[in-house]
């Protein structure tokens, strides 16, 4: 099984209280990770014209695919959702495994797993749990951090985008009402009190283009003017970073970071926007934005389109898109490129290769959004971007700042070189501008929210003000570039070693136990199954003329403290667990597989697993469905009568006495061994398998 399945949302909503108060997390996210702001920090930006709690957020990828995923995102301070690029083509092939972070990162994955509509259900799901946990009032939120934005993402052409289904997406995140009261509705009777919020029903009014490599420079223009003319949407274009050209992206990748075994085919250059059509197009729907009076910007960058040159993906795949460490030293690289030519007329989104060393170093170039991707799919998963924010505040403590805006004058010391630039240095000013600067350099030698302070001046303060942080973020920019493009961390000497393996197999259980499987997985698909430790007797049975007989004796150990299971419904299979597991095999492959409908156990019988239903305790009432080496078993128990069948047996007994009690059919011995794991799987469901 391969395929993504929706969530009740009835069922998400008890399962993040359930979890929260019983263990101390949701959907696996441990609470002593969430990072809900901190008292004191303003880390608040603009987006186009709202105001968002942090620039940081999940990229437009796997972290914001399924409700949960959205949810998580936030749980880690992510406060500018970048949702799943949609297209009209919502049926894809995709290779799996897709996603290959032994060392940078690759990817042949690019669109949306779900059909257009149900991505547009999961987007609202997310929204509303957010909602719903922040009126509970369960997580301590700083008094700033409360401000969440959703932004649209679609591709990845013209024709496509005027479909009916993405005209449908794009008008459904604009107004969900529907949606919304569908899902008040569904909200749990125990819950109740939520049904009376008054849920965001706007969505989203902000769009992020995605253009796919090889998006025609005209095509593009033409995309973002209809998004503007016909939605109203403020938008930002995700540009290539093929916009370098061909002989700088090939000096800085194969030769200064190294990455001589990577090619960049020519096609990549020759198929994609250049540099002087790109100018051509921001700078025309710049003057459409304005007149129009909507937003727009750039996004740096798209992934990097490069050969594939590994044995990871399967050889029909002839290319792959790279992310992680060195696109970080491109993307850059363009941002100093399009403010040499735009300085800060356009805000600028980013997203390439951000981790916990460097999202405050992008936080002092002014960009907004900051998003992230391919870090969150490393060891520790959502809550690594604790990391970012524990830097960040340090070098805002070094300050003494709590707000970005001063931040980003002080983060460089390039403040008094801006004023000098801006032509307000020493013996360039009089009368009232210098008044104003006096009043300035007065704010920047003080500790505080210095924006604040001048914005309460003179109107020309307030105008120098602003003049001056454009210049400090293009200051910035330029001893960014020369820092990082000399980094050692950026190259491929220290991203060449995959995770360590150990050499042995995964089995069904008794791993390690490392537990890095569990948040590595975007969608929360893996998790701890809590079976007790022990020693368990397995009996096999054979039936001749005078009765069943025991013919052999064996026993099943568990030595640890739990095993590790994964949900077939949240697993896509891309492959990103068994990266990062010690062991060889993968645990989306190779751990007990839990079903969360008995259609889709039916549906996708070419993997092993599970499928629990009539659950009910007073009766002691169940059924469990399963397969183990491709062949289907069941275990029906009702009261102390068990029934248990199998390809070759159909047997019932006396849960209490099987060994005296047992009757009915075999064609060959009966062995219990799948017998006791599947009460194992049906005993461990209340505890570890609330996914259903």
């Amino acid at each position: 099984m391969a395929e993504l399945i929706p969530h009740p949302f009835a069922s998400l909503v008890k399962r993040m209280f359930y979890e929260l108060e019983s263990e101390q997390s949701i959907f696996d996210f441990p609470s002593k990770k969430f990072f809900c702001g901190l008292s004191g920090k303003d880390y608040s930006v603009k987006f186009h014209a709202e105001r968002s709690s942090s620039p940081l957020g999940p990229a437009s990828g796997p972290q914001t695919q399924m409700a949960q995923n959205i949810l998580l995102s936030w749980l880690g301070g992510c406060r500018i959702m970048e949702l799943k690029t949609v297209q009209i083509l919502d049926e894809l092939e995709i290779p799996r495994p897709c996603i290959d972070m032994q060392t940078v990162g690759y990817n042949v994955e690019w669109s949306q797993e779900l059909l257009i509509n149900q991505s547009l259900h999961e987007y609202v799901k997310g929204a509303m749990l957010i909602e719903i946990l922040q009126a509970s009032g369960k997580l301590e939120l700083g008094e700033n951090f409360k401000d969440v934005l959703f932004d649209m993402s679609v591709g990845y052409d013209l024709a496509g985008i005027k479909s009916d289904k993405v005209r449908q997406f794009i008008e459904g995140m604009q107004d969900a009402s529907e949606i919304v009261e569908h899902y008040r509705q569904q909200i749990p009777e125990q819950f109740r009190q939520f049904r009376e919020l008054n849920f965001q029903t706007r969505i989203s009014d902000t769009l992020t283009l995605s253009t796919f490599h090889g998006c025609p420079p005209e095509e593009i223009e033409k995309i973002i003017d209809y998004l503007f003319r016909e939605h109203g949407l403020n938008c930002i274009i995700k540009l290539n970073p093929t916009l370098l050209g061909r002989e700088k992206v090939r000096h800085i990748f194969n030769e200064i970071l190294g990455y001589s075994d990577v090619h960049v085919p020519d096609e990549a250059f020759e198929n994609d926007a250049s540099w002087e059509q790109a100018q051509g197009f921001v700078e025309r729907l710049g003057e459409t934005a304005k007149t129009l009076g909507l937003g727009f910007g750039v996004k740096f960058n798209n992934t990097l389109i490069v050969e594939n040159h590994r044995d990871f993906f399967p050889q029909s795949e002839k290319v792959m898109y790279l992310s992680g460490t060195p696109l970080h030293v491109l993307g850059i690289h363009l941002v100093q490129q399009f403010r040499e030519k735009f300085a800060d007329q356009f805000p600028i989104s980013f997203s390439a290769g951000i981790d916990k060393t460097n999202f405050a170093d992008a936080v002092a170039l002014g960009l907004t959004p900051i998003t992230v991707c391919s870090d969150l799919l490393k060891v520790g998963g959502y809550s690594r971007t604790f990391g970012y924010y524990k830097e960040l505040n340090s070098r805002m403590d070094k300050f003494g700042v709590n707000d970005i805006e001063s931040y980003v004058l002080k983060a460089y010391g390039k403040a008094e070189e801006a004023l000098v630039n801006i032509g307000c240095g020493a013996g360039n000013t009089s009368g009232k501008e210098e008044e104003a600067v006096s009043a300035l350099r007065q704010a920047l030698e003080n500790e505080g929210e210095i924006g604040k302070v001048v914005r309460a001046e003179a109107p020309l303060v307030n105008d120098i003000f602003e003049k001056l942080l454009s210049e400090v973020k293009f200051l910035n920019t330029e001893a960014y570039v020369h820092e990082v493009t000399n980094q050692l961390r950026y190259t491929l000497e220290k991203n060449s070693n995959p995770p360590r393996k150990v050499g042995t197999t995964l089995e069904l259980f008794d791993c390690l136990t490392c537990d890095k499987c569990i948040p590595v997985c975007p969608n929360d698909a893996n998790f701890a199954l809590k079976i007790p430790q022990g020693e368990t007797e397995i009996l096999e049975f054979e039936k001749n003329k005078s009765g069943w007989l025991i013919k052999n004796r064996d026993s099943l150990k568990l030595a640890k403290k739990y095993q590790i299971a994964n949900f077939a419904d949240f697993c896509n299979e891309c492959g990103n667990c068994d990266i990062f597991c010690p062991e060889d095999g993968g645990p989306y492959l190779l751990k007990p597989r839990f079903f969360g409908s008995k259609e889709t156990f039916q549906e996708f019988n070419h993997r092993d697993g599970f499928y629990i239903e009539n659950m009910k305790s007073e009766e002691n009432l169940s059924t469990v469905f399963s397969r183990f080496g491709g062949k289907e078993y069941r275990l029906e128990t009702e009261g102390k009568i068990v029934k248990y069948s199998g390809p070759d047996f159909e047997v019932q007994f006396s849960r209490d006495d099987p060994e005296n009690t047992i009757s009915g059919k075999a064609t060959n011995r009966v062995s219990f061994l799948n017998y006791e794991i599947m009460k194992m799987m049906r005993d461990s469901y209340d505890v570890s398998a609330r996914r259903y």
